[in-house]
Order: C-alpha cells, then structure tokens, then sequence
C-alpha cells in the first residue's frame, strides 16, 4: 500500500510541475508558476484523500492523502523561494 502513494506523490509532483512550467511559458512568471503548483496542492491533496478513503476505507486513510498534499507544499514553497533568489539576483545585476 506504501509504494501506492509514493507513486502517487512522485506522479502528482511531476504533473505539478509541469502544469507550473507551461503556466511560466503563458504568463512569463515565476510566481505565477510557484502559485500553480500551489493550488494544485491543494487538489492533489484532496484527489490524494479520496483516493486513500476509497482503497483504505479507514477514517484515519485520509491523513495518507494528505501528505501528497503536504510535499506538494514543500515542492511549492521550494519553487517560491527559487523564484525570490532569481528576482534578487535580477535586481542586483541591474544595479
């Protein structure tokens, strides 16, 4: 059951991600990109739920759910903070 989710986190992180990189090829914006991946956490974390609820059937399944989300987050804020240390570094060489 354990190699279920991690496929599935692997799965959703990659499809995150690449939602994020054609929303930073349409719209130019890394922080655009990072608050894609973010909302897609939040639905991949519930898909997550419902899916765990489902094969489980167990009310505390649902906490296996949740840390697809949870690493989503993680996947977002890391592409958040990518995203500030480039704006930095662009800042900087143009002073």
């Amino acid at each position: 059951m354990a190699t279920f989710f991690l496929i599935l986190i692997g799965l959703f992180i990659i499809i995150a991600n690449i939602v994020g990189f054609i929303s930073y090829k349409k719209k130019k914006s890394l922080y655009a990109a990072a608050f894609t991946i973010l909302i897609l956490a939040a639905l991949f974390g519930a898909i997550g739920g419902i899916l765990a609820l489902l094969i489980i059937r167990d009310a505390f399944a649902i906490f296996y759910g949740l840390q697809v989300g949870y690493y989503l987050l993680i996947n977002s804020a890391i592409v958040l903070l990518l995203a500030v240390i480039i704006t930095v570094i662009k800042q900087y060489n143009n002073k």
